[in-house]
């Protein structure tokens, strides 16, 4: 039972950072119904710069509020500059895929261009260990837990209670409609990635932090892993990434504790195979975006 329970706070603070990531991920398909597998690159840079600003001796934790700043504006730009464009040339959907897939080696290898291939370490310490029952959390484990929750909520608040909020849900449901009310919804969408670049920076720095050495590979292994959670909880669907993060940290951690830990993504993807072929949409699919209409409305 001790076994099961520790394996539950390691899934808890893996799926923290896990739904971090998944909803920046699940943002950008929602508002531009763009499948950005170069999302996962966003991850490794952030990773990397955060890297550098730490070997300069910044604190942890004010890299990882630069490194936000820093993704946030990166990722407006590449939606600006690469994906409108794209669209803007009427490319289809599976080839807008292929072209952020595209991205995500070219950005990875530019990395290793100019970091190296060797791994890299943050070198942090764990800190304070904290008990709660069999569970054992770090003082970082913690932090970052409560950091998640914490971006969890206000992003919940601004989607509910502010004007940007009421014009993402617009635009998620029908961008034509949205407009047509006079909604500005190129500049929505340049704001949904912002939104999803700094979850992006929080999410890589957080991962880094968590690993003892990391490569140029860091995102796109992780990639695999939000991509479940996001399908998982339904891909569109805030809170469903969320729900979906929680779930794969904690599917992972457990079949890595009762068995091998390197094959703990085998069960992220028979979840995602689980889950598209009982349930497509998702746990929230459908749900919330009728909760959506009816608030928008």
């Amino acid at each position: 039972m001790s076994v099961f329970v520790s394996a539950v706070g390691f899934g808890i603070a893996s799926g923290a950072v896990i739904a971090l990531a998944s909803l920046g991920f699940t943002l950008q398909f929602g508002l531009t119904n763009t499948l950005n597998i170069g999302y996962g690159s966003f991850i490794t840079l952030a990773a990397f710069i955060g890297y550098g600003f730490v070997q300069l001796g910044v604190n942890p934790w004010v890299t990882m509020l630069i490194v936000a700043l820093i993704m946030a504006v990166g990722s407006a730009a590449y939606y600006s500059g690469f994906i409108r464009s794209l669209v803007r040339r009427s490319v289809g959907f599976g080839s807008l895929v292929i072209a952020t897939a595209a991205a995500l080696i070219f950005i990875e290898y530019t990395i290793v261009l100019v970091a190296g291939p060797t791994t890299k370490s943050y070198g942090l310490t764990s800190g304070t260990t904290y008990h709660l029952w069999d569970i054992v959390w770090s003082s970082q484990q913690l932090a970052i837990i409560l950091l998640a929750a914490a971006l969890v909520g206000a992003f919940q608040m601004t989607l509910r209670m502010t004007r940007l909020g009421r014009a993402l849900r617009a635009t998620a449901v029908n961008r034509t409609l949205a407009r047509a009310c006079g909604i500005r919804v190129e500049r929505v969408s340049i704001a949904a990635w912002m939104i999803s670049g700094l979850l992006s920076g929080v999410a890589g720095v957080a991962l880094a932090m968590s690993t003892q050495a990391f490569t140029y590979t860091l995102g796109l292994t992780f990639l695999i892993v939000l991509i479940a959670a996001a399908v998982v909880g339904g891909i569109g669907e805030p809170l469903g990434a969320v729900a979906g993060g929680l779930i794969i940290g904690l599917v992972t951690q457990i079949s890595a504790a009762y068995w091998n830990p390197a094959y703990s993504d085998v069960a992220a993807f028979a979840l995602l195979i689980a889950a598209l072929l009982l349930r497509p949409t998702g746990l929230f699919g459908g749900q919330a975006r009728r909760s959506n209409v009816a608030a928008v409305a």
